[in-house]
C-alpha cells in the first residue's frame, strides 16, 4: 500500500494484523513499535502480544502477534500476516539494506503488506511483479504559507531544525515569548520523546521544536510546520533536503481530514532557506520523482572466515534495481577490528566469525563514530570470544551510567550509552543473568529519561507563561484564578503573591515575563480582591482579625492599606486609603475604609482620659495656670516632668481639680496612670506619627524595668536611669516609699533597704540615680550604726534636700551621682 503521509496506512495495517491468527509488523523506530504494541495489547491482551526490538524484548510464551523494529523482524517465522512500514527507507544509506531485505524476503503465510511512499511504486512493481499496488490519497491538503517570524507562528505548530544548537535556540525563544515548547530530537531516548510529545499533545505547550525525527513515527496534532532550515548534514556532507524529505516532514501538518500548512522561519538564513516554486508544487501536489535504486547487502553472509565475511558483505547485487549499500558502521567496525591481530587473530571457524559479526552489529547509539565505537566493540569482544560477559562487569557498567544528575547533553550521552547496554543485555547468549541485567538497563534508562524530560521541561517550558498566553485572549473571563494562602494561581500556575490588596509578581519570574504577569493580574484579580475585601470587612466587624499600626501606616497582612492624617480636633485622626485599594471595586473600597474607620475609633478609645484633660484645658473657669499645665500635659500624652509643669503656681483648688481629672502628682512627674498602658501608648504614638513626630515604639506588656543600652531611644511612659528605664508610676511608688521611710525615721539622715527596688529589676546604681534625681544625697553618718543592723558593714546614710534648700546643681537636673562604693555597693543597700 503506497501513498503520502496522513493516509491511515498504519491504522489499516493494525486492523489487518488483528484480523489474522498470527502476524508481525516491522517498524522503522522503536517508539513506533512500542506505540502500536500498546494498541494491539488493548485489543488482543498483553499475554498474546510481543514487542521485539534491539533494546527491549517482551515475549510472552504464547505470543502470536509481534511488533518489531525492521532489524529485529523474525524473517523466517511462520506467520499468517507480515507487514513492513515505511518501506521507502530501503533507499536510506545507513539502514536501507535492512528494509530492502525485508521487502524481498519477509512474507506472511496468508497476507503480506508493504507500506511506503508512492515513490517506491516503480521499484516494487519491478522487484515484486506479483504484488498488488494500492494507492491511497492524502485525506487533507497541504498549503504553503510562506515565511513567518517566530513571533507570528500560530499555536499548534512545529518548528523543524537540523542541529541541536538550533533546536535549543528556537526553543529558548519560544519559552520567553510563548511559554515554551516541547523538544523532539533523534538523540533523545524513546521514553523522553514520548513524554515531550505528551507535553505537546496535552496542550500544556502549543509549540514543538524538532529535528527531522518528527517526520516519521509521530502522529501529532499539528496545524503548521515551519522549517528553520532546508539543509542538513547527512553524515557525509551538508546538503539541501530533497522534495520527498521536505514532504515527509511537512506532512506532519494536518491530521486526518483537517488541512495543514507549511513554510519557513523568517530570518534564519538567506535565499536558500526558502522553498522554490518547484518544491512547493511537489509538496502540495504530492508529486515526487520515483526512487531508482534500493540499497542492498547480503543478509546471510558467508562466515567461514573473516575474509569471506567481508567479501560477501561488500559484494554487489545481481539486480539492476538494487545498488551496493554504502559502508555502514557495522561493516566499518568489522574491517577495523580485522586489521588488529591482537583482537581478531584467534578468530577461527564459522561460529566464532558469526559471533564477531554479531558484536560488530551493535548499533552506535552514542553516534561516536567508527574509531570510538570500534574500541567499545573490541572491549566487548575480549569477553565474548571466551564465553559471556560477567554479571559484575555489566552491572557495574550500568550502575556507572545510572546517575540522573547533570545537564541535558550529559543525560543524553548517558541514555545513549545505557541503550548500548540494553541492547547487549537482550542478546540471548552474551550476558550471564540476562533477564536481570536487561531489567536493570531498562530501569536505568527510565530514570535517565525521566531526568532528561525534567531538564528539557525546566529549560524550555515556562508553564506560567504558556497558560497566560493561551488564556489572555477572548476567553480570559473564564480563566480560573485561585488564591492558595497568599499565592495567586492562574489555572494552577503561580504567577505572584497577594499581600493585603497589593499584587507582587513572582520574584523568580524573568524580566520578559513581568508585563505578561501584571497584565494577567490586572485582568483577573478584581474578583479575587473583592472576596478579600468582603472577608476583611466581616473579620473586622466580628473582631476575628485586626489591623496593625506602624507609625502613620495602617497595615493588614504586612502591607499598608491606609495612612493616618491629623483630624480637626487635637486628638482626632482620619484614614486615607492606600493606592493599593484602587484595585478594588468602588463599593468594596468604601466598605473596607468604613470597617477600618470603625477599627480606628476602637483603637483610639483608650485616649479618652487624655481627651478629658484637653477638654478641661478649654474651660475658662480652670484658670490660666491650670489650663496651661493641662495643655502641656495633653501635648505630652498624659506625662509631664514636674520641673516643667509650673505646679508651684497652682492654688490648692486648682491642685484639687487636677487630681479630680485623674492626674497623679509625683516627685518627678505629673502623669495620667490610665495612659501608662500598651493600648493608649500605641494610640498616642500613632497620633503623633500622623503629625510627623516619631516616638519610640511602646514596650509590649509595659514591664516595670526595661534595659536601655547604648543609644536606645527611651520608650514612652518610662524615665531613664542610666542604662535602665523604669515605668513612671513605679518610680513614683519607690519615691513614695522612700518619703514614708524618712517620715518614720524622724532624723536628718536615715538608712533605706533597697530590696523593693532590686525586686523590681533595678540595679543599685539605677536606684541611686532615681534617688538623686528626686533630691536625695548620700551622707556618711557621724556615728555609724551597729554592725548587725543591716548586715556588716553598716550602710551609707542619705539625707533629703527640700527644694527650697537645694543649692545649684543639687536638683533633679544635676549630673548623675557617682557609682555606689563601699558598703552600699557590696550589700546592695541603699540609704537616703
Amino acid at each position: 500500500m503506497l501513498g503520502p503521509t496522513n493516509t491511515g496506512k498504519t491504522h489499516l495495517a493494525i486492523e489487518r494484523l488483528c484480523a489474522h491468527s498470527s502476524g508481525a509488523i516491522g517498524f522503522p523506530l522503536r517508539l513506533l513499535a512500542r506505540e502500536v504494541y500498546d494498541r494491539v495489547c488493548a485489543i488482543k491482551g498483553p499475554e498474546r502480544v510481543a514487542l521485539i526490538t534491539g533494546e527491549e524484548r517482551i515475549e510472552p510464551r504464547h505470543a502470536r502477534w509481534l511488533l518489531c523494529t525492521a532489524e529485529a523482524m523474525p524473517v523466517e517465522a511462520d506467520l499468517a500476516f507480515v507487514a513492513l512500514d515505511e518501506a521507502q527507507l530501503a533507499a536510506d544509506r545507513e539502514r536501507g539494506h535492512v528494509f530492502t531485505d525485508r521487502l524481498l524476503h519477509a512474507r506472511g503465510r496468508e497476507e503480506t503488506i508493504i507500506l511506503g511512499s508512492s515513490t517506491l511504486e516503480p521499484l516494487v512493481r519491478s522487484l515484486l511483479p506479483q504484488a498488488e499496488v494500492v494507492s491511497r490519497p492524502r485525506f487533507s491538503t497541504l498549503t504553503h504559507a510562506g515565511a513567518r517570524k517566530l513571533s507570528r507562528i500560530p499555536p499548534r505548530s512545529a518548528i523543524v531544525a537540523f542541529s541541536a544548537e538550533q533546536v535549543y535556540a528556537v526553543a529558548e525563544m519560544l519559552r520567553r515569548f510563548r511559554g515554551g515548547a516541547a523538544v523532539v530530537m533523534g538523540a533523545l531516548s524513546p521514553e523522553t520523546r514520548n513524554k515531550q510529545v505528551a507535553l505537546y499533545q496535552s496542550g500544556e505547550v502549543d509549540y514543538l521544536v524538532a529535528t527531522d525525527a518528527i517526520g516519521m513515527g509521530l502522529n501529532l496534532d499539528i496545524g503548521h510546520v515551519a522549517f528553520a532550515a532546508l539543509s542538513k548534514f547527512d553524515g557525509q556532507r551538508q546538503r539541501r533536503l530533497t522534495p520527498s524529505e521536505m514532504a515527509q516532514i511537512a506532512g506532519r501538518a494536518g491530521r486526518h481530514q483537517r488541512d495543514g500548512t507549511f513554510g519557513t522561519l523568517a530570518g534564519t538564513g538567506g535565499h536558500d532557506a526558502e522553498f522554490t516554486p518547484e518544491e512547493i508544487y511537489a509538496i502540495e501536489e504530492h508529486r515526487f520523482p520515483p526512487l531508482t535504486k534500493l540499497f542492498w547487502r547480503e543478509a546471510d553472509p558467508d562466515c567461514t572466515s573473516l575474509r569471506s565475511l567481508i567479501a560477501d558483505l561488500e559484494r554487489g547485487p545481481d539486480r539492476p534495481e538494487l545498488a551496493p549499500a554504502p559502508l555502514a558502521i557495522d561493516l566499518a567496525v568489522l574491517k577495523r577490528l580485522a586489521e588488529e591481530p591482537d583482537t581478531t587473530g584467534a578468530v577461527r571457524g564459522a561460529a566464532m566469525v558469526r559471533r564477531l559479526w554479531e558484536a560488530c552489529c551493535l548499533p552506535d547509539f552514542r553516534q561516536a563514530g567508527v574509531d570510538t565505537h570500534s574500541r567499545f566493540v573490541a572491549r566487548l569482544w575480549q569477553d565474548l570470544r571466551h564465553g559471556q560477559l560477567g554479571t559484575d562487569y555489566v552491572a557495574r557498567s550500568i550502575a556507572e551510567l545510572d546517575n540522573p544528575s547533570g545537564d541535558i547533553d550529559t543525560l543524553q550521552m548517558r541514555i545513549a550509552a545505557i541503550r548500548s547496554w540494553a541492547y547487549i543485555s537482550q542478546r540471548p547468549d552474551w550476558v550471564l543473568a540476562r533477564e536481570e541485567m536487561a531489567a536493570r538497563a531498562r530501569a536505568a534508562e527510565a530514570r535517565l529519561s525521566d531526568a532528561l524530560h525534567a531538564r528539557l521541561t525546566e529549560r524550555f517550558v515556562n508553564r506560567r507563561t504558556a497558560v497566560l498566553m493561551k488564556k489572555l485572549g477572548g476567553d480570559a473571563a473564564l480563566l480560573p484564578v485561585t488564591l492558595r494562602e497568599d499565592e495567586v494561581l492562574v489555572d494552577g500556575e503561580m504567577i505572584g503573591h497577594l499581600a493585603a490588596f497589593r499584587f507582587a509578581v513572582d520574584p523568580q519570574a524573568r524580566l520578559a515575563d513581568r508585563k505578561l504577569l501584571l497584565a494577567a493580574a490586572e485582568r483577573h484579580l478584581p474578583a479575587l480582591l473583592a472576596q478579600r475585601a468582603a472577608a476583611l470587612a466581616a473579620a473586622l466587624a466580628d473582631g476575628t482579625t485586626s489591623l496593625q499600626l506602624d507609625g502613620a501606616a495602617v497595615r493588614w497582612d504586612g502591607e499598608a492599606i491606609a495612612r493616618l492624617q491629623p483630624g480637626r480636633a487635637r486628638l482626632d485622626l482620619k484614614l486615607v486609603g492606600d493606592r493599593s485599594l484602587d484595585a478594588l471595586p468602588p463599593e468594596w473600597r468604601q466598605q473596607v475604609l468604613a470597617a477600618a474607620d470603625r477599627w480606628l475609633a476602637e483603637t483610639l478609645a483608650p485616649l479618652e482620659p487624655l481627651r478629658t484633660l484637653v477638654a478641661a484645658s478649654a474651660d475658662p473657669a480652670a484658670g490660666p495656670e491650670l489650663r496651661a499645665l493641662l495643655i502641656r500635659l495633653g501635648e505630652g500624652g498624659g506625662v509631664l516632668a514636674r520641673t516643667e509643669s509650673g505646679l508651684d503656681t497652682l492654688s490648692a483648688e486648682q491642685r484639687a481639680r487636677l487630681r479630680q481629672l485623674g492626674v497623679r502628682i509625683g516627685g518627678l512627674d505629673l502623669f495620667l496612670p490610665a495612659m501608662l498602658k500598651p493600648a493608649p501608648l500605641a494610640a498616642w504614638r500613632a497620633l503623633q506619627a500622623a503629625r510627623g513626630v516619631d516616638l519610640a515604639v511602646p514596650v509590649p506588656n509595659m514591664p516595670v524595668v526595661v534595659p536601655l543600652p547604648g543609644k536606645t531611644r527611651l520608650p514612652p511612659g518610662y524615665r531613664a536611669l542610666g542604662n535602665q528605664a523604669i515605668r513612671i508610676d513605679m518610680a513614683e511608688r519607690l519615691l513614695l516609699e522612700a518619703h514614708e521611710a524618712r517620715n518614720r525615721a524622724k532624723r536628718r539622715a536615715w538608712p533605706l533597704d533597697p530590696a523593693r527596688a532590686v525586686s523590681m529589676g533595678l540595679t543599685e546604681a539605677s536606684f541611686a540615680r532615681l534617688l538623686w534625681l528626686a533630691g536625695f544625697r548620700p551622707q556618711q553618718p557621724r556615728h555609724p550604726l551597729p554592725a548587725g543592723a543591716y548586715g556588716p558593714p553598716a550602710p551609707v546614710l542619705w539625707r533629703w534636700l527640700a527644694a527650697a534648700t537645694r543649692r545649684k546643681g543639687d536638683g533633679p537636673a544635676a549630673a548623675a551621682p557617682p557609682a555606689p562604693t563601699g558598703a552600699f555597693a557590696a550589700l546592695a543597700k541603699l540609704v537616703r
